[in-house]
């Protein structure tokens, strides 16, 4: 069994292949974190040490025993105004005015298989190879319980937590922070490692050591955004690609959020995450409860490769739904950077043609076929096919670009309304915007309030109707803006806070309806690129795209860092024009697609202003996608470089039995009188023989421990692609 309970020590123990989490409810029914690492053979309650620390105060039934204090002592779901001074997990406040929360151990519950969350997203699991804990917990004076929630993924080193409150009296509770998981570190120093970033340069990393300074990550945005990802790693200071400790922790969430970390007066070091509680006020009446996002941990003691790797493979098989699970995609061509707003028939079908000629498989057409879209000011929420701009029906466009032997996806924009457009002159109200004040515009849009059905059941129809209307395969869903002006106008005044939940809410509940309806549709979600890269979105669409900047050198970086906690089939990558539309760079047709090939792969350009060499380059470029697709989207992925550590960005996908392998390399840099180029390949078999492309074979145990040296001839913005075979 993954779960167990020692009921003389009213101990839990949560075992996975390669990790122990223990906590115990003490004699005084406090829920105390015991031990996160390694497997261990006993129980740890060893590790609690009382002792009297002054001003730390110490429970009233206890007061006269000083060496008790929840100021000090490790817990599973922090305190709220009853004496732990650290990050709390829940604040709120009752109808008399107190905010006091002392939650005791009541009883636990132990189940088969992965726990759902109504209304939101949360790793399944179909095979039933999981199991659930359910910790039920209660306040010592008031009517609150909070269930606490811990599904382990034995196989992956998963365990994910959420909790439930529930307001069991007669009176008001009112919630202004409700934290998904919290974990208390007794003993170690630790990194904290995470992703900032900003419109185009996403997910950078970042690694600081963990001190008593407050460190709080978030987004205020109503997103997961662009500028911080909802995924953290805490891990030893040495720990390195190959070895030490690593814990992950994300988000499954697509709102705005905070993870908070920090190192205590005794040096335990305290992760506490979940919704944004800036903004947040949620008013649950009499039988009401409120139900936190699900948090995943994870745990590797042989370093952040293989804490990836673990994290790839449940993001893959536990959160990613739908026939695109498993089903090849297809390489795409989108016609945004080639057209933007100005296309007609002729053009789209043009581009459709030559793409076709190239062997690729879809046309996706992208922003500016509907209401009066010419342009980025007007006609967001008119979802009707401007028939005029595209000589016909969609329909009639779908059928051209079949007839061509390819696939037809479209663009959608579900949450945003334009000023000017017939839907906003029709529903002012249905827009986020504050009473008496002009609204903040972004990209001279607005957001539709999500919360509302009717507003919901109004895109649904409207996409619906579009959707059946023609043979469309795919769809592109986008997020151009940030949540501002957070007020509905169909909420009462003391539920606003709850508008930018109900947001997120809503979106889930649009997805839900539409991926179930058209089950068949691969979803691609998109927010401005990667504004809303998480798990959330990846419950819904099994790809994101990854960044709208697509320049192969920045996308290196971005691609890296997205790779400590996202699977590379989940990366939407496409190969774009040069010199490139956001950085003006020059970089060569096949390092661009060299590094488009890490994700799924496509073409962002119009094909048929490429020279005969261009394109017969492409057409190598998607014999090589087929050829590698197996191995790139089921492989195990291996960081060899990191950003700015060398003057060149490698990595590695290796298959599952390591019988086949493929290194890219990009040289980033160049300069004088410079160094051999060298690397170590990593994931292969010691004991195997495996020939490269030039003829020459090798051991395994070679490769990853002298290395391959990294062609020499290679220029500044270059890249090669070495494949390796076993011989069998």
């Amino acid at each position: 069994m993954a779960i167990r309970f020692e009921e003389e020590k009213r101990i839990f123990i949560l075992e996975t292949a390669g990790s122990c989490y223990q906590m115990q409810a003490d004699e005084y029914g406090v829920l105390l974190h015991l031990y996160y690492g390694r497997p261990v053979k006993g129980t740890t309650e060893h590790l609690i040490h009382h002792e009297d620390v002054a001003f730390s105060g110490n429970p009233y039934d206890l007061s006269d025993y000083r060496k008790y204090s929840l100021d000090v002592l490790p817990q599973e779901f922090s305190s709220c105004g009853v004496g732990d001074y650290r990050e709390k997990s829940v604040e709120l406040a009752y109808a008399d005015g107190s905010f006091g929360l002392d939650l005791r151990y009541q009883s636990y519950e132990i189940h088969k298989g992965a726990y759902k969350i109504e209304g939101m997203p949360a790793a399944h699991d179909e095979e039933g190879k999981s199991e659930t804990l359910i910790i039920h917990m209660k306040d010592t004076v008031k009517e609150v319980e909070v269930d606490l929630y811990y599904g382990v993924f034995p196989r992956q080193d998963v365990i994910t937590r959420t909790a439930v409150l529930r307001n069991v009296g007669e009176e008001k509770v009112t919630l202004y922070k409700m934290m998904s998981a919290n974990i208390d570190f007794q003993y170690g120093e630790k990194d904290l490692i995470y992703l900032p970033g900003k419109w185009g340069m996403e997910r950078k990393v970042e690694r600081t050591y963990v001190n008593h300074a407050a460190i709080h990550l978030d987004s205020r945005r109503g997103t997961s955004s662009h500028h911080m990802n909802p995924s953290v790693i805490l891990c030893d200071p040495l720990a390195g690609e190959d070895a030490g400790e690593c814990y992950s922790f994300q988000l499954v969430y697509s709102g705005g959020f905070q993870i908070s970390v920090q190192k205590d007066q005794r040096g335990t070091i305290r992760l506490c995450g979940g919704i944004q509680p800036d903004q947040f006020v949620w008013q649950l009446n009499a039988g009401e409860s409120f139900i936190a996002p699900q948090a995943v941990l994870c745990y590797s003691s042989d370093g952040l490769g293989s804490l990836s790797r673990k994290l790839h493979r449940f993001v893959n098989k536990h959160i990613c739904r739908g026939i695109y699970m498993k089903k090849k995609r297809p390489i795409l061509i989108n016609n945004w950077e080639a057209t933007y707003f100005d296309f007609n028939l002729e053009k789209l079908t043009g581009i459709a043609a030559s793409a076709a000629e190239l062997g690729i498989e879809m046309m996706v057409l992208d922003d500016g076929w509907f209401g009066k879209r010419n342009n980025d000011k007007c006609g967001l929420g008119d979802w009707f096919v401007n028939e005029e701009k595209l000589g016909g029906s969609m329909g009639a466009l779908a059928e051209k670009i079949n007839q061509m032997g390819m696939k037809f996806g479209l663009w959608f924009e579900p949450e945003m309304i334009s000023e000017d457009s017939d839907l906003y002159r029709a529903h002012p109200d249905w827009a986020l915007t504050q009473p008496g004040r002009k609204p903040n515009l972004g990209r001279s849009q607005m957001v539709l309030d999500m919360g509302r059905q009717e507003v919901r059941d109004y895109l649904f129809e409207q996409i619906s109707s579009i959707l059946k209307s023609a043979n469309i395969s795919y769809v592109k869903w986008d997020m151009n803006r940030s949540i501002s002006d957070a007020y509905s106008a169909a909420l009462p005044v003391d539920r606003q806070g709850e508008v930018y939940h109900r947001f997120v809410l809503g979106t889930y509940d649009l997805m839900e309806r539409i991926t179930s309806a058209f089950p068949e549709i691969m979803i691609e979600g998109c927010s401005g690129g990667g504004g809303r890269y998480d798990l959330g979105i990846m419950y819904y669409s099994p790809q994101i795209w990854c960044s709208d900047n697509t320049d192969a050198i920045n996308r290196t970086s971005i691609q890296y860092g997205s790779s400590l906690f996202y699977p590379i089939s989940t990366v939407g990558s496409h190969v774009s024009v040069c010199p490139n539309h956001q950085t003006r760079r020059v970089v060569p047709f096949h390092t661009r697609a060299v590094v488009a090939m890490a994700g799924s792969f496509g073409y962002e350009m119009d094909l048929q202003k490429l020279s005969e060499e261009e394109k017969e380059q492409v057409r190598e470029q998607v014999r090589l996608y087929h050829k590698y697709y197996d191995l790139v989207h089921e492989g195990d992925y291996y960081r060899l470089t990191a950003p700015g550590k060398a003057s060149f960005m490698a990595w590695e996908i290796v298959s599952e039995d390591k019988k086949e392998a493929l290194v890219s390399v990009v040289i980033t840099e160049i300069e004088g009188n410079r160094c051999p180029r060298w690397i170590q390949i990593k994931g292969l078999d010691p004991e195997m023989q495996y020939e490269l492309e030039d003829g020459s074979v090798h051991y395994g145990s070679d490769l990853m421990y002298a290395g391959l040296p990294v062609a020499p001839a290679l220029k500044e913005y270059e890249a090669c692609q070495i494949y390796l075979k076993a011989l069998i």
